[in-house]
């Protein structure tokens, strides 16, 4: 199991869950949450991207506004989650993603093992693990990213990508059309867009309403087939 550690970032001291379960991982992960904060399921992912071999790092980006941030899947905590995202801004989420990313390093060079850092990121998270792709050069893999589309408008930001990014997207997601899925490939030619007979957020396996199995699963091997290729 991982523990809270506290990560020095721009923005103050930012709680992140860090977990690793090899003695010797083979690259780094920065765990992205949805905007439901650092809860027990954000916690669950990273342990398991931890057993498949990474050292994982699950920065509590609300923390800069509040800290501690935990929140259910109902429309009160719904609504709270969007205003602590706009709060924050991604400006600064790049920033705590910066400095969660050169942690891992420092963490991964002390271990004397290979520093590759990626992310993969759900939700509002699953915009911000694009960027981190686009902006930060970390090979990335995001999930149904409902934000993605004003970035992915902006020819200078897509006609060089930094790094890698794959996209999971749910054909059942009310929240992104399959035109805005198409925006994708159109930006983003060379990189993986995948698509799922699933809704949004199938990946969270703690809500009924939310979790595709077979979806989820799939997406997964995919993720890590990604990963495999591009943290070496």
């Amino acid at each position: 199991m991982g523990q809270w550690i506290q990560l020095d970032t721009p923005h103050g001291a930012v709680a992140a869950w860090q977990t690793d379960q090899v003695a010797a991982p083979k690259g780094g992960l920065v765990v992205i949450q949805e905007i439901f904060g650092v809860n027990a399921h954000i916690r669950e992912v990273a342990e398991g991207y931890a057993a498949d071999g990474y050292s994982v790092l699950a920065p509590a980006f609300f923390d800069p506004i509040q800290r501690g941030v935990e929140l259910d899947y109902d429309q009160a905590s719904s609504l709270r989650g969007r205003e602590l995202v706009g709060q924050l801004g991604l400006d600064a989420a790049m920033d705590i993603v910066a400095s969660a990313a050169a942690h891992l390093r420092a963490h991964l060079a002390d271990l004397q093992v290979h520093q590759a850092i990626g992310t993969v990121g759900y939700c509002w998270g699953g915009t911000v693990a694009m960027l981190s792709a686009l902006k930060l050069g970390l090979p990335s893999v995001s999930y149904y990213g409902a934000r993605d589309l004003p970035f992915l408008e902006d020819p200078a930001l897509v006609a060089a990508p930094r790094a890698p990014v794959m996209f999971h997207f749910g054909e059942q997601d009310t929240s992104i059309t399959p035109e805005a899925v198409e925006v994708h490939r159109r930006a983003l030619p060379t990189m993986a867009v995948h698509t799922y007979p699933a809704g949004h957020a199938f990946n969270r396996d703690v809500d009924p309403n939310a979790y595709g199995k077979g979806s989820a699963t799939l997406a997964r091997a995919r993720s890590l087939d990604f990963f495999a290729e591009h943290l070496r």
